[in-house]
């Protein structure tokens, strides 16, 4: 008898993998973190902008260390830093690539560090609540009472136990290498989404990881569209 396949199972990152994140959303984005850090932790705009590029790059996301290091609420940062007003019209996709998303075999799920109503008004305006079978926001990645975002690889372990997966079933699609190289470690598959991935790297810096040109070891494929996804 011949063994079952199995199924494959894809987790995609939103921002600057489903759209263009750095064309406007980041720019909000920084800016509503600078002025959140400057007023609750009475710095100055530079440092504010100092601390927000600093916690992104040493740990993957800001919260971790305004959380770790400045006692802050993460629950209140993330609601106050993520309202941006007035950003659906700056929020597209092209119309392939929800054609591709939606014919693309096996399961789907949204793996973000964003919070959830966040990422559940992107996928709207983008037209793509319906092509997940589950959104896992950065609100469902705490363990014991501690915040495991990308790039952490306890965090990768503890998603697919909680879905029952095997991570050689599993494909991350990410433009941030450092978040591939965690699902890596775990025995993932991994696509480094290139399509933004220099206007990224200006905003970010190459020390965090997305201004390489060359494909690491870590990465099975590149590619600029999600019609170039093959797995």
């Amino acid at each position: 008898m011949r063994p079952v396949a199995r199924r494959r199972v894809w987790f995609f990152d939103l921002d600057n993998t489903l759209h263009n994140a750095s064309a406007h959303v980041f720019g909000a984005l920084h800016q509503s973190m600078g002025e959140y850090i400057e007023t609750h932790l009475s710095v100055s705009a530079e440092e504010a902008s100092r601390l927000r590029a600093l916690y992104w790059q040493r740990y993957g996301a800001t919260l971790l260390g305004l959380v770790r290091h400045h006692g802050v609420r993460a629950e209140h940062f993330l609601h106050q830093t993520h309202q941006l007003d007035g950003i659906e019209p700056l929020l597209h996709t092209h119309a392939h690539d929800l054609a591709a998303l939606q014919r693309l075999p096996g399961r789907k799920f949204l793996l973000t560090n964003a919070p959830q109503a966040y990422a559940q008004r992107v996928l709207r305006v983008l037209g793509m609540q319906h092509c997940f079978e589950a959104v896992i926001p950065c609100e469902k990645m705490r363990m014991f009472g501690h915040w495991r975002l990308k790039p952490d690889a306890r965090m990768f372990r503890a998603v697919l136990a909680r879905l029952q997966l095997q991570a050689s079933d599993c494909v991350l699609v990410e433009d941030t290498l450092v978040h591939q190289k965690a699902a890596r470690r775990v025995g993932m598959r991994t696509v480094w989404m290139q399509r933004w991935v220099h206007k990224a790297a200006a905003q970010h810096g190459p020390e965090a990881g997305i201004g390489l040109r060359r494909r690491p070891v870590y990465v099975d494929q590149r590619v600029r569209a999600l019609s170039q996804l093959r797995f």
